[in-house]
């Protein structure tokens, strides 16, 4: 069985699946194929530079789970790793979708708590036959039929795929190592139990054993129908405009000129690149509305999705768990940092540099201010203009889409807006050029899911 170690180790190597190295969370379960996946990573570790971490999610869904977290600690501490248990409440009445939900949302958590690059799951070729084919009974898209890719967003990696169950079962028999049997894998009320136990033992009874490779082949197919239509995107001209973590904004007039189902597709290639799926008849509903709908709308498209028109643009934006303006926070000190929702906000005393309207640094006579969202009533004199202006409209102006109006950072001086930062400077509170002054940076910057706010001042 040393074939499988240099088979894996072959396959991390050329696939390139931890670049850089860094950290990275092993999803154990303490069943078969995560308990092997550990092993094989625990030999394969110092070659990608890796520092492997191991969490465990204790669903509270057996009545013995808690024994068998304590078995996976046991097991990290046999390999000299670290080990994080994260129990979440759920009962033996939770669905498969359920615990599976609860599941990475726990380890995502964990992810960000051990600051691990690397999100690492155990799934291997019979999974992804088994989801395959448990997405053609569900009516799924091309798109859908690609199954589970080797490398996901935020880190995502499974580096078992290209192997299979029997071969995985073989190696930890081989090496003598522990694992636990969790009785819902073979519980036929659960459909991905029913299509492992039941549909395809008889469909390679029916078909013969080439249905597994016939299933792994549709995947390989879709995958590349995929990965064709991400090239498409860069191909359309003008299309999109920007993408990242947050989501992917769209220009709405290519999608009135092209045909209407290219639109549709490509709106779905769109939503997939930044991880939410749309269906055929959504992305029919969400075509109308991207070139028929005024600017401002929104249309929710499920599982924490949604769509938002800002004048000339769209944009798939995933939901935050909680909405509302981040807290007011105030700087005081003579430096400092803090965050205000997505903004990093620095300040320090330094000499007084150029005043100008726009930017993302300027400076003001030493004093305490706030930064806080907009409020209605707002106005400021901007820096080289004449008369006040409606803070509502400069961020207007700026196309700062509506949604984002309330988390945009405004700073507040003596009861009155001083600066919308990046967008205008208020022509008052000016300090003398060359003299200490208190100089203020705002970005645009990532923050922790866990806080609106948070700040750190140096006297």
């Amino acid at each position: 069985m040393t074939d499988l170690q240099d088979r894996f180790r072959r396959h991390l190597r050329e696939g390139g699946l931890f670049p850089g190295g860094g950290t990275a969370l092993l999803a154990v379960s303490g069943g078969t194929d995560s308990v092997a996946m550990l092993d094989l990573l625990v030999g394969t570790a110092a070659e990608h530079d890796l520092a492997l971490v191991v969490g465990h999610v204790d669903h509270g869904i057996r009545p013995d789970s808690h024994e068998v977290a304590d078995r996976v600690r046991v097991l990290a501490e046999q390999c000299g790793l670290r080990c994080e248990v994260v129990r979440v409440s759920l009962d033996a009445t939770a669905s498969e979708t359920e615990a599976r939900r609860e599941r990475y949302r726990a380890l995502r958590r964990l992810q960000a708590e051990v600051g691990a690059r690397y999100l690492v799951t155990a799934h291997h070729a019979d999974d992804q036959i088994e989801t395959v084919l448990f997405r053609v009974l569900r009516g799924s898209g091309v798109a859908g039929l690609a199954g589970i890719a080797a490398v996901g967003a935020a880190g995502l990696t499974r580096p078992l795929l290209p192997f299979h169950r029997e071969e995985i079962g073989a190696w930890v028999t081989q090496r003598g190592l522990t694992v636990d049997t969790d009785p819902s894998n073979h519980d036929q009320r659960h459909d991905r139990s029913w299509v492992r136990t039941v549909l395809l033992p008889e469909l390679r009874a029916r078909f013969g054993p080439d249905v597994d490779e016939h299933l792994l082949g549709v995947a390989t197919d879709a995958d590349r129908n995929r990965r064709a239509w991400s090239l498409a995107l860069m191909a359309a001209p003008g299309l999109v405009i920007s993408h990242d973590s947050r989501g992917i904004e769209v220009a709405r007039a290519p999608l009135r000129e092209y045909h209407n189902m290219l639109s549709q597709t490509l709106l779905r290639a769109c939503a997939r690149e930044v991880g939410c799926r749309v269906g055929a008849g959504q992305a029919v509903r969400l075509h109308d509305f991207a070139t028929t709908a005024q600017s401002g709308k929104r249309m929710d498209l499920g599982s924490g999705w949604r769509a938002e028109l800002a004048f000339d643009r769209l944009r798939i934006v995933q939901m935050p768990e909680r909405e509302g303006p981040p807290s007011a926070c105030r700087i005081q000190g003579n430096c400092g940092e803090a965050r205000f929702g997505g903004w990093e906000v620095r300040w320090r005393i330094a000499p007084a540099g150029t005043i100008r309207r726009r930017g993302s640094v300027t400076w003001f006579p030493r004093g305490a201010f706030v930064v806080r969202s907009w409020q209605p009533g707002d106005r400021l004199v901007p820096f080289g203009g004449v008369g006040s202006r409606k803070v509502r409209r400069v961020l207007m102006e700026a196309r700062v889409p509506r949604p984002d109006r309330a988390t945009y950072p405004v700073i507040e001086r003596d009861g009155e807006v001083v600066w919308v930062p990046g967008l205008c400077r208020a022509a008052g509170a000016l300090p003398t050029a060359g003299a200490p002054a208190h100089e203020l940076e705002v970005v645009e910057g990532t923050r922790s899911a866990d806080a609106d706010t948070t700040t750190r001042v140096d006297e």
